[in-house]
């Protein structure tokens, strides 16, 4: 049998070992899965049914298809941009099966398989200078990936550095997350994050970790003059504020500002060739928890299905070929602590999250494909960046920024009663835990703690400490207490990278701070929530004191806020008088000895009786649009070979000859299930739900697997299902 992983030299979408007919005609030229694909997106588009309302599918269809948009036809005759910009991405998916899923916390939330692959993507835009070459650069990575923990950070830098000698650097690459929950886990260095896991995942490390990097380097590779314009709109209905007492706690210019509890702002920063749209990045605040913690299968939550819609069902893409796709759409995350797409404030249920976080994904891709038919604002200006790491245990914060006219201190980190309980509206932690007031820790910290510390009570009180972790990072190194804070201008737009989940008060005011030292219009400046690092939440010290899950979880306690406040008006000031600043004291690299305590795959074997590969259960002979088909196959572990950049699985279609992949692990109509079966063996399900507009035909399920030996490495093998017709 073949190795799936051959047949990319081949023309995307066939293959090879396919038995053709044997007065087959030739393929016709041009009629590849992309092909078919866009042609499929646009009759769709054009129909109203690709997620948008019928005028912005038009708008959509013709931005990917290459047709002027409203905002173009302003570059000179040869096309020439005010930019190099470049565009790339890259698979970041880790492990699928027998690893902790990060978000939620859960002990019992073990992968057991896959819905769609989780990406990178990344764009450098640079200066161009006169004679056409780039000048300074940023490099702006969004991933689906529930947090860039300071373990990442490191190593992409350290990749990037190697490769590119320092022109990639901390200072001027943003790497952020989407913070979806239904992720692997296990790539931090700091062991709080790990106990789900069984410790560190070498494996889910090194997918992130490469996968951002290849999608740097493919962004670099991609350098070309472009244009960029910034719009703006608002999105309702796919948000809600999850902890509104504490939200009301604000003043009255914070409440007046969000009259609705919620950040509605929708920003959209497109990136266009010669009239062409090429790339896009959206920012917008709703946390990713669509997927709910009783999910088991990897997935990209909201954002990655905008991101994706956008990418694949709009405009064609084909993530198994070679070259970019012609349009590369990230969804990112701002300041989205407090925002929760569950709008009636009940945790989502399975399997009823699929279709919630589809419905919230596309209520975000049509918000910012309404964009397109606004002409935007045109960036000119050039780009700069500032960077510095702060010990947030440890920072003295002046009265400017405290509100009381006083100076205060951060402290030692310190979790709180408040984040022992989870947030109740996304995914309830442990139980015996409430949000607000936990009178047991209450009593504890106010009659012991903080009398026996009287540096934690001035920096953490009111918060009822359950748990004193900066204490136990002198033995260990549980949470991280040196962070990065930073600061990306292009045009007219800044990003304050701020390493946490940031509530939508607290980044008004990180943004009114930057604003001011920086003579920006408000609306220019968004925070970049899960940027770089992760130290959990930042609240207002006026929502911290509700103790609620976001105030227990805001580590270094009450001042925390003011702090990042300051170091960010540093920041500001410095950039806008054109001084460099001292990047601060690094954190430790701690690469050297992870906690692994994840059993090693020791042996893969087939059922009595079975090959790998067998199909143990066949689809039907026949299905309707609209249906499900299930193949059950003799499967080996997917931890084996993660396919990163392949896939488990492909749904093909017979036409003209040959066999074309119509979709694989990577599309939401498809998911791929995993489960021991005995001690060694396995069983994979793969289901396919057939599109509506799927072309009748013959089809057929092929899974690809990688068998462990006892002794030696793993070898590749493959299963294919009989054929099957489908209807309309």
């Amino acid at each position: 049998m073949s190795d799936p992983r051959t047949q990319r030299r081949t023309p995307p979408g066939t293959t090879p070992e396919a038995p053709a007919a044997p007065d087959a005609p030739a393929r016709a030229p041009g009629s590849s899965r992309r092909g078919v694909l866009r042609a499929t997106a646009a009759a769709t588009a054009g129909l109203g049914i690709a997620g948008l309302p019928t005028t912005a599918a038009h708008a959509a269809e013709d931005t990917t298809a290459g047709r002027t948009t409203a905002a173009s036809g302003q570059t000179d005759a040869a096309g020439a941009g005010s930019y190099l910009v470049g565009r790339g991405i890259a698979d970041a998916t880790g492990e699928v099966a027998e690893v902790g899923m990060m978000g939620y916390g859960r002990t019992d939330q073990q992968a057991q398989g896959l819905h769609n692959r989780l990406r990178a993507r990344a764009f450098v835009i640079a200066d161009r200078a006169g004679d056409g070459s780039a000048g300074e650069r940023v490099a702006l990575v969004v991933v689906d990936s529930p947090m860039i923990f300071s373990s990442v950070h490191q190593a992409v830098l350290r990749a990037l550095d190697e490769r590119y000698g320092g022109l990639y650097n901390a200072r001027n690459t943003m790497i952020t997350a989407t913070h979806t929950h239904a992720g692997p886990g296990g790539y931090s260095h700091h062991l709080l994050y790990n106990i789900t896991t069984l410790g560190f995942h070498a494996k889910t490390f090194d997918a992130v970790v490469r996968g951002i990097v290849e999608a740097v380097g493919r962004a670099h590779a991609d350098l070309a003059p472009s244009e960029l314009s910034l719009s703006r709109g608002e999105l309702r209905g796919a948000s809600v504020n999850r902890s509104r007492t504490a939200f009301d706690r604000n003043p009255a210019d914070v409440k007046a500002h969000f009259p609705d509890a919620i950040d509605p702002l929708t920003t959209l920063l497109r990136i266009e060739r010669q009239g062409r749209l090429v790339g896009a990045v959206n920012w917008f605040a709703t946390h990713c928890t669509s997927m709910s913690g009783d999910n088991r299968l990897i997935s990209a939550d909201n954002k990655g299905y905008a991101a994706y819609h956008w990418e694949r069902e709009v405009a064609g893409a084909d993530y198994l070929a070679g070259g970019a796709p012609e349009v590369i759409a990230a969804f990112a995350q701002t300041n989205a602590g407090d925002m929760s797409p569950n709008l009636d404030l009940e945790p989502p249920t399975t399997p009823e999250d699929f279709e919630h976080t589809r419905a919230n994904g596309l209520r975000q891709y049509r918000a910012a494909a309404r964009q397109l038919d606004r002409p935007g604002t045109r960036l000119s200006g050039g780009v700069d960046s500032r960077l510095v790491y702060v010990d947030l245990s440890d920072v003295t914060v002046g009265p400017e920024f405290t509100g009381d006219g006083r100076t205060h201190r951060t402290a030692k980190p310190a979790v709180g009663a408040a984040m022992a309980a989870g947030s109740t509206e996304d995914g309830p932690a442990f139980p015996g835990f409430s949000e607000g007031e936990n009178p047991f820790w209450d009593a504890i910290s106010h009659s012991v703690v903080y009398t026996v510390s009287p540096e934690l009570r001035d920096a953490h009180a009111p918060k009822a400490i359950a748990v004193p972790i900066g204490e136990m990072n002198r033995v260990y190194p549980w949470v991280q207490e040196i962070v990065p804070v930073q600061l990306v201008r292009i045009g007219r737009l800044y990003l304050i990278g701020v390493p946490g989940e940031v509530t939508i008060a607290a980044g008004l005011r990180l943004r009114r701070t930057v604003a001011q030292a920086t003579g920006a219009d408000l609306d220019d400046v968004l925070v970049a929530g899960y940027a770089n690092s992760y130290f959990h939440y930042l609240t207002t010290p006026e929502e911290y004191d509700a103790q609620h899950y976001e105030g227990g979880s805001t580590l270094f306690g009450r001042w925390q806020l003011p702090a990042i406040q300051q170091v960010s008006a540093e920041l500001a000031r410095a950039m806008h008088e054109g001084r460099a600043l001292p990047a601060g004291p690094e954190p430790p690299d701690l690469s050297a000895a992870p906690l692994a305590l994840q059993p090693p795959i020791v042996l893969d074997a087939p059922q009595i009786g079975r090959s790998f590969g067998d199909v143990l259960s066949q689809p039907r002979e026949g299905y309707r649009v609209g249906e499900r088909v299930t193949a059950v196959f003799a499967g080996a572990h997917p931890g084996n070979d993660l396919h990163r950049g392949s896939t488990y699985l492909r749904v093909e279609r017979y036409e003209g000859g040959v066999w074309r992949t119509v979709a694989d692990d990577g599309d939401w109509s498809t998911a791929f299930r995993w489960e021991r079966d005995g001690i060694a063996a396995s069983k994979v399900t793969v289901t396919w739900d057939v599109p509506a507009d799927a072309t009748p035909g013959r089809y057929r399920v092929r899974y690809h697997g990688d068998a462990k030996p006892l002794v030696g490495g793993a070898r590749s093998f493959s299963g294919t299902t009989r054929t099957f017709t489908v209807q309309a």
